[in-house]
């Protein structure tokens, strides 16, 4: 099968929607010889912050000389990003020959199996992966809530949960306690939970499962803490505290004073899982470990001349966290905002905190189904006080920010004062970075999972 065909095989699948529950992944890997038993894995779950606290962690493991395996979701440009072993994405080769090799065996199935979700499939094609190259250690980031997710068939050596908010609220529940109880659900019998500071209701529903199932929860802020030192551009230095141990002089390359609750939820979470693993959790090769760590799509200058950053900020934390870092540490460039959100987003609550620090709007919608229009997304920011450009395409939205990026600002700025903020949702970033010049999945077709 070509990797023409294997994308198009995969990207089909997304007609069977997203089902949510374990049945299904359990057989397909049983057919697979339980792939999932053959490493050790960290599970990450949340609303925000999944994917940084994942790449931090693959990191300081490959750093204390194992070979980690990493699955994240969404990819942005490229289908291969969602599943590494060390810093190596897949390769298409590899992606064709497993989607064969799994097709081959549900097709000998004696068990009846309807046809998998995109994301269950694409979890057994990691987990097969990742047997195959040897992984000792996997970061496993769950594609939507936790304990329904095709990822919790593993029995992890920690959980980890990150900051839970509004978001997924047609699959998940409409509070923040609902919510929370499904990312509750990745909480293994025994198994230790590291999270983040989280709201009254959500860290309460934290605490009951974790208490019905005997396991330690370790809070943010609570049972180990932080110190940021530094913030900027280049990423932040902070210190971590916890019982037992401070460590001073650490730095990540992720930039937000966000990054710092991210970064002491991994290495909280590495010191839990090397400790009980046998060799402990070395202060150099965690240093290593986070100064080496790399995340797409996230407070990420991907251009200059023009200055282009983008962001995936696509729910309203995010925007608020994406909005705090451009006021504290961008407050002297001219922000040409160029926004595409999903219509089930909250709208409202991602554009409200970006756009009263635009010079200029432009909005725009990417190439998917579910993405609300440029004119819809135009009317709402009227209603709130903020004329914008509409733009047809994402490819057109950034051309006419940087035709805007080089105009004199009313302050009198030239254009190396403007920065080009490209933002609002994952297909949309993804869309800009093909248009920077990405290397693409063929059909640039993307899935939330």
């Amino acid at each position: 099968m070509s990797y023409s065909d294997t994308i198009d095989y995969l990207y089909g699948l997304r007609k069977y929607g997203i089902k949510l529950g374990l049945e299904k992944t359990d057989i397909i890997l049983s057919l697979l010889g339980s792939p999932h038993k053959s490493f050790r894995s960290l599970h990450v779950a949340g609303t925000n912050g999944k994917g940084s606290v994942s790449a931090m962690l693959s990191s300081i493991l490959a750093a204390h000389d194992y070979t980690v395996g990493l699955f994240t979701s969404p990819h942005l440009a490229s289908f291969t990003e969602r599943i590494r072993v060390g810093k190596e994405e897949i390769t298409e080769e590899e992606v064709s020959a497993l989607t064969g090799e799994i097709r081959e065996a549900l097709l000998h199935s004696t068990t009846p199996l309807p046809e998998p979700t995109f994301f269950e499939f694409v979890t057994a094609m990691a987990f097969l992966y990742f047997r195959r190259k040897g992984v000792q250690w996997a970061v496993i980031e769950t594609g939507m809530g936790g304990r329904l997710d095709a990822t919790n068939i593993l029995t992890p050596a920690v959980c980890i949960i990150t900051k839970v908010g509004l978001d997924h609220r047609e699959f998940l529940g409409n509070t923040l306690a609902a919510i929370a109880a499904e990312k509750a659900g990745i909480i293994k019998p025994g198994v230790p939970v590291v999270c983040a500071q989280q709201d009254s209701e959500a860290e309460q529903a934290l605490r009951t499962t974790a208490a019905d199932r005997s396991s330690q929860l370790l809070m943010y802020g609570k049972d180990f803490s932080g110190k940021l030192m530094t913030c900027g551009l280049d990423g932040i230095t902070f210190e971590y505290r916890d019982s037992s141990q401070t460590i001073i002089d650490l730095h990540t390359p992720l930039p937000g004073e966000h990054q710092l609750s991210n970064a002491c939820l991994a290495v909280r979470a590495a010191s839990l899982a090397l400790n009980a693993a046998g060799p402990h959790l070395r202060t150099s090769a965690l240093k290593e470990g986070l100064s080496s760590t790399r995340w797409r799509g996230r407070l990420d200058m991907v251009s200059r001349d023009p200055d282009i950053m983008i962001d995936g900020a696509h729910n309203p934390e995010a925007a608020l966290a994406l909005a705090e870092f451009i006021k504290e540490y961008l407050a002297d460039r001219k922000i040409i905002l160029v926004m595409g959100i999903m219509a089930d987003k909250d709208m409202d609550g991602i554009m409200r905190p970006l756009l009263p620090l635009a010079s200029e709007i432009v909005f725009t919608a990417p190439n998917y189904g579910r993405a609300a229009s440029a004119q819809a997304l135009s009317g709402l920011a009227l209603s709130m006080g903020f004329p914008a450009i509409t733009a047809s395409s994402v490819k057109e939205a950034i051309d006419t920010a940087v035709s805007l990026s080089a105009l004199p600002s009313a302050s009198g700025g030239s254009r190396t004062s403007a920065l080009i903020l490209i933002t609002g949702s994952f297909y949309t970033i993804g869309e800009a970075m093909e248009t920077l010049g990405e290397k693409a999945t063929l059909g640039s077709l993307r899935e939330t999972l």
